[in-house]
This record gives structure tokens, C-alpha cells and sequence, in this order.
């Protein structure tokens, strides 16, 4: 399987894995500024984006997937870096092939197992009837009806998965009926061996994802890790407070390796 994927700049590898209804370009911005000391690999994972779309969605095969890919570009280690569903793949990753990890960056979400959260958005997607959909507006005001909850940043966000279909009318870009049907394998924990090496995990300050009470077992499986709170930053702490990131990014990936 190739996954799509786009690279920027020179240097030590560092790959990129986006979240839950995400796609390598949530993550471009800060990928072509972390390009000026990297070789940054932004990836679609499967389901997602322009990768391809399968039968199934978990940890597993989406460490497999990472494998294949870091394989087909003859990388034998990289650093490595992943939010929410993409950090847990990430760790995943990580306790299978610890070999070919350098540094292990692990962006607001614990390696535990999730109660849910995302119901009223997959329930407001399932509802929305895309061969009603006459323009771009039609499924924001759609969304913004259903989700009055949610900050208008999230229904943008949702919106960046639908495209227009070449034949007419619009499709989404993720694989959103595996998704929904698997949503409990991405709210599954994911666990392995510890990994010795370096890790950082970061979080938002109004993020419920990394909860303290969840340290404890962190350390279990990665017992080097250490944790940054961000300030006014919630869960997708990359789009709320891209500089504060990128400096904590950088700084743990260029320290000397004690």
C-alpha cells in the first residue's frame, strides 16, 4: 500500500501522522518550518486524506502502514511525531519497531483507551446526504446546525475533508463510513514493550487528553518521556498555538541526547 505523502527539506527524518478526520495538510505549516533543520515526511494516513481507503482502521495496520512507508524511502530510523490518532500510532509504532526510532514526540493523547467524544460530529456526518449537497454551504450550515456545540474551528476543520467529485456533486476524502463503523478501534489503547528512548509528550492546558492521573502508566511504556503543557491551547494545540509547539518541537529534537 503507498501512502500519500508529501516531504519538505534536508536533513534527520522526521515523520508527521495527523489525527482522527484529519490529513497531511493540518500539519504543512509547521511541517515547511521544521523543514529548515529536517527532512519532514507529512503522511495521509489510511482512510484519510488522498491515502488509500480500506476495510479497516487500527493501530496495528497503521503501524504496518508506517513501516511500509519508512521502508520504501529506505529510512532505517527516524524521529517521529503524532496527534491524537496519529500520536497513538506513533507509540504503536514505536514499541514494534523501537530499532528504528530516534526521538518520540506524542502530541495531546495518552496511550490509554478513550470512553468516546466524538459522537454528535460522526452522528452529524452519517445524517448529512451528500447528493443534497449543491455547494460548500450547504454542509457548513448543515454541520453548523447540527454541531451548535462545537467552535465554527471545528466545522472548518470538518469541511477540509469534502472535495468535489470530478463527475459532479461532492464527496468526502476520508473513508468516513470505516471510520465510523471502526471508531472503537481508534478509541482503543495501544501498549507493547516500553520504548527506552526519548519521548515528549506535549498538551493543551484546556485539553482533557493527557489527564495527570495518567502519567503513571505513560512512564510504564515510556519511561524516559517527559511532558510540556501549552497555555491556552486545547486539543489541537498545533493549530491553536503553532509557535509554542514548533519551540518545544525543536528544542527536545535538537537537544544532545544524554
Amino acid at each position: 500500500m503507498n501512502l500519500n505523502f508529501k516531504t519538505f527539506g534536508e536533513g534527520t527524518p522526521l515523520v508527521i501522522l495527523h489525527g482522527m478526520f484529519g490529513t497531511l495538510d493540518n500539519w504543512q505549516t509547521i511541517g515547511k518550518q521544521l523543514a529548515t533543520q529536517f527532512k519532514v515526511y507529512l503522511i495521509d494516513q489510511r482512510n484519510h486524506g488522498r491515502s488509500p481507503h480500506l476495510d479497516s482502521i487500527d493501530y496495528p495496520s497503521m503501524a504496518a502502514d508506517l513501516k511500509a512507508f519508512l521502508d520504501s524511502q529506505n529510512i532505517t530510523k527516524t524521529n517521529l511525531l503524532g496527534h491524537s490518532m496519529g500520536g497513538k500510532t506513533a507509540m504503536q509504532f514505536t514499541f514494534e519497531y523501537p530499532e528504528m526510532v530516534e526521538k518520540l514526540i506524542v502530541v495531546d493523547v495518552a496511550p490509554k483507551r478513550y470512553a468516546g467524544g466524538h459522537e454528535e460530529i460522526l452522528a452529524a456526518l452519517v445524517t448529512l446526504d451528500l447528493n443534497t449537497v449543491k455547494a460548500r454551504q450547504d454542509a457548513e450550515h448543515f454541520l453548523l446546525e447540527r454541531l451548535p456545540h462545537e467552535i465554527e474551528g471545528t466545522i472548518q476543520f470538518l469541511m477540509k475533508n469534502l472535495s468535489r467529485n470530478p463527475e459532479g456533486g461532492f464527496e468526502w476524502k476520508m473513508n468516513f463510513p470505516i471510520i465510523y463503523k471502526h471508531y472503537d478501534d481508534i478509541l482503543a489503547a495501544v501498549s507493547g514493550k516500553p520504548f527506552e528512548g526519548e519521548t515528549l509528550f506535549i498538551r493543551g492546558a484546556l485539553s482533557n487528553y493527557i489527564q495527570d492521573s495518567d502519567w503513571q502508566n505513560i512512564l510504564q511504556l515510556l519511561p524516559n518521556a517527559q511532558l510540556q503543557t501549552v497555555a491556552n491551547a486545547a486539543h489541537w494545540v498545533h493549530a491553536e498555538q503553532p509557535q509554542s509547539l514548533l519551540e518545544l518541537v525543536v528544542s527536545f529534537l535538537t537537544e544532545a541526547t544524554v
